[in-house]
């Protein structure tokens, strides 16, 4: 049975508006690319998802598929994005077997919690080469693609059709600082910075580049691996202007946006869609538990012990 479409989209889209585009995904299996992939297929696009586990991406490929009749959904396996070679390969076969690529989202993501004290060259390299270096290794290996895309559909287009547009799921800790996120906040400003760049150099041939930045989000692994599962519901959300934590479907929704006929004029840009959470950072309680305050867990090296993947990383300053 396909996931309800209440779940990754809202009831404002027409069907259609992707009609014959194809959109290649790094990291397509995860919880929030899968959500705006199952989007712009239900919408009509069909989709190449890569992956580094060629089980649960194949897997994810056919569950996508269910969102739309006759829809083309290829899960490619065995893609690591450090890889510019192995990205390379899978772009090529997406646009030999579905004809073209309209439409990237670099969204392969690496994250654990670690103050700097406990960090290691090698986590922090880690990071850095699967979001920055593979988000740009996914530039270098569609960009082509996009061009060609772009051309054969002008900005703005009298049809509603559009193509050759690419954005990056980057996060929000940059903005403002976050304890135990200094590489993945090193990591997303890179992104940031990156996708200004093709904006900036690509733009003039019709290419539109922004990054989206989910905050915290209900129900994803990334939040499991960030957020203490003893936190109550109220303790996880307090920080958050809106009330709330996000919903894929709220990261789909501005996908959408950004992709559609809607979000022409939308370039070099970053769309933040996070309740205004960023604006709060220090209420953020990522790796920590009810009763851990700023700076006082940091000088007694103390971290969350109930985390996805329970291994402690805790050190003192």
């Amino acid at each position: 049975m396909a996931v309800p479409r209440s779940e990754y989209l809202s009831k404002v889209w027409a069907d259609g508006i992707f009609a014959d585009r194809v959109v290649f995904v790094t990291g397509g299996a995860g919880s929030i690319c899968s959500a705006q992939t199952r989007a712009l297929v239900h919408l009509g696009a069909n989709a190449c998802i890569i992956g580094r586990n060629a089980d649960k991406t194949e897997a994810a490929a056919r569950e996508i598929a269910k969102v739309r009749k006759g829809a083309k959904v290829i899960g490619i396996g065995g893609v690591d994005v450090r890889s510019f070679d192995s990205l390379k390969s899978a772009a090529d076969r997406c646009a030999k077997e579905l004809g073209a690529i309209d439409f990237v989202i670099a969204g392969a993501a690496g994250n654990f919690v670690s103050p700097l004290s406990a960090l290691s060259p090698n986590g922090f390299k880690a990071v850095i080469e699967i979001d920055t270096i593979g988000t740009f290794n996914t530039i270098k290996a569609t960009i082509p693609y996009l061009v060609q895309s772009a051309s054969r559909n002008p900005n703005p287009s009298p049809s509603g059709a559009t193509g050759g547009r690419i954005i990056s799921v980057s996060a929000t800790f940059h903005y403002t600082g976050m304890p135990l996120q200094s590489h993945v906040s090193a990591a997303k400003a890179a992104v940031d910075s990156l996708m200004g760049s093709v904006a900036l150099e690509y733009g003039p041939l019709g290419i539109t580049a922004n990054s989206i930045a989910p905050g915290a989000i209900e129900g994803t692994e990334g939040m499991e691996r960030l957020s203490s599962s003893q936190l109550e519901k109220k303790q996880r959300t307090e920080g958050v202007p809106s009330g709330r934590w996000g919903t894929v479907r709220d990261i789909a929704d501005a996908t959408v946006f950004v992709f559609s006929d809607a979000g022409n004029y939308v370039n070099g840009t970053t769309v933040v869609v996070d309740g205004a959470g960023w604006r709060r950072h220090g209420s953020l309680a990522v790796g920590l538990d009810a009763n851990m305050k700023y700076p006082d867990f940091l000088i007694r090296g103390e971290i969350s012990k109930y985390l996805k993947g329970g291994k402690s990383t805790g050190s003192k300053l």
